[in-house]
Formats: C-alpha cells, structure tokens, sequence
C-alpha cells in the first residue's frame, strides 16, 4: 500500500483525493498496488472537503510522517513550496507536483535533488495533455525541432470570442471572470506569464536548457483589440496566444506573444479553452497534443497530423 499526502487541499487537492477514492479499484489494478491518501494540508481548517481523511494546517504532519509515501504539493507559489517540496525529496519522499512556477524557477535544482527518487509533474503543463511524458518517452528518440502551442485556455477562450462574435476585449474578460476562467486579477494569464512557465519547463526538456521567465520575451494578449482581430481575418488569419521554442544552430528561441497564424493550419483552429501543443521532430515530424476542458469532463487526443 501507498499512502500520500496532499499539500493544499483546495480544489484541485480535492479533486485529487476524489479520484484516488473513487478510482481505487482501476488504479489498484493498473499500478499493482493501493494508493490511497492518508492526510491533506490546509489553510483554513473550518471549511468542509467532503474527504474522509486526517486535515491539518502544519505541512509537519505530513512531512515527517513515515507512513506517507508521495507527497502531493498544490500549494501555488514558488518559494514556499519550494522549501516544502525540497524537504520531502531530501527525506525520501517521492514528489508529484502541478505547480508550473515553481518548476519554471526550480526544477533542475530539485532534479538534483530527487536523484533516484520519483519526481514528477505531467500535470503542470496543460491539464490532460501527456505532453511531459510524450517528450521524454514518446519522442525520445527524435531531435525535438520546435514547439509550439496554445498553452493557456483561458487566453484562447477569449481570443476565439473575440474573433467568432466580436465582443471587445474588456467584454470578454468580464465573461471570462464570470465562468471562473480567470482570475479577479488576470494578469498571470492574459499578460502570457502562465503559458511563459509551462514553455519554460517543456523545453528544459526537449532541450536541457535552465532559462528562467526573465530571460525570455514575454507579452500576452492585453493589447490585442478587435480591429486586430478583424484585420487578421480579413487577410485569413487567426490570431492565438503561442508559447515557441524553436532550436536555430546550437541556440534555443524561446517566446510567449499573440501570432498571426494561417486559418488553414491546424493550430488556428483550436477553439474556446482547448490546449495545444505542436511538436516537431526530426524523424516524427509533427505531432499535435491536444487538450478540452470544462467544468464536467476533459478528454486527451493524441494524432500525428502530417504522417497519418
């Protein structure tokens, strides 16, 4: 038996511990083994989860208990989870984490760490999408060319509105706001500093590089305006918020803007909060990861677009 213990049970914590419940039997059977989650760290005590586990505010309880197995950080953040995912590789723990600044900031730092310890974030980059894995295992074997992708649903939920029903930019923030696509302050999104983080970690893999935020051109879609808009669809194109890694000679491109993409080309038409991610390698070709979300269901597509 496996038990973890989840470091910041909000929603997605929740989630978390729902389907490890829930899913116990396809999981125990898939893994060879039970998984289940002993403990949760929280803030505020007094709001009810629904979890039938052991609640604390002390990440203590968890990180010094030799019961738990794999500790589960989704705390957000950078610098205290990073003190918190540190002390459970250095004791032993094995580490599975969704928080995308933190391995943008420190994730060879706590490779180095972990050494021969499981340390592990599929999840950080575009929910669903096995991207990480897809580099690392299904590609290994390619000299990956470029990347390219649609990396923040948010921002591409309201670039599409903004092109297929022509609301202004500061409408369809508000809407966005409304359905909980973004944030009350939305400027980690829509400023392109969230798909800048999910870049950063798919291409110190594709390319063994440790390039930080700061070292790379970041601008989001907060001044993009309809006139642009309809200027790119008179001409045939479609205009997305792209994170790029391309490889030119031994130097690595790396750049999160809004692009004019051609209408035909198979990027331009991921629509609403769809991710995703085009990869190109040099024996492959491309390969297209793509992504849905709502608030019911999410599904996981993986084809390559060129060769079949």
């Amino acid at each position: 038996m496996i038990k973890v213990g989840i470091i910041g049970v909000g929603t997605v914590g929740t989630s978390v511990a729902e389907i490890l419940r829930d899913n116990a039997d396809v999981i125990s059977a898939r893994a060879g083994v039970d998984i289940i989650v002993k403990s949760g760290v929280v803030k505020n005590l007094n709001k009810d989860r629904g979890l039938d586990i052991l609640i604390t505010d002390n990440v203590d309880d968890i990180l010094n208990d030799p019961e738990i197995d794999i500790v589960v950080e989704l705390m957000g953040g950078v610098d205290e989870p990073f003190k918190v995912v540190k002390r459970a590789l250095e004791s032993g723990k094995a580490v599975v984490t969704a928080n995308k600044a933190l391995l943008a900031y420190h994730r060879y730092e706590l490779q180095e760490i972990a050494k021969d310890i499981a340390f592990e974030y599929e999840a950080a980059v575009a929910g669903g999408i096995p991207i990480i894995s897809g580099l690392r295992d299904g590609l290994s074997a390619n000299h990956i060319e470029s990347i390219m992708g649609i990396m923040n649903g948010t921002c591409n939920y309201m670039m599409t509105k903004m092109e297929q029903e022509g609301v202004a930019y500061a409408d369809i923030l508000q809407v966005a706001q409304d359905l909980g696509y973004a944030e009350a302050d939305p400027t980690f999104d829509v400023g392109g500093f969230d798909a800048a983080h999910k870049l950063l970690i798919l291409a110190s893999i594709a390319y063994g590089i440790d390039a930080k935020p700061e070292d790379i051109l970041i601008e989001g879609i907060d001044n993009v305006s309809q006139d642009d808009i309809s200027f790119a669809k008179e001409f045939g194109y479609a205009v997305k918020l792209l994170g790029i890694a391309k490889k030119d000679g031994d130097e690595v491109e790396l750049r999160v803007h809004a692009c004019l993409i051609k209408q035909e080309e198979m990027i331009a038409k991921i629509d609403g909060v769809m991710n995703a991610i085009s990869v190109v390698g040099d024996k492959v070709g491309e390969t297209l990861f793509l992504w849905s979300w709502c608030w019911w269901r999410c599904y996981c597509i993986c084809c390559c677009c060129k060769h079949h």
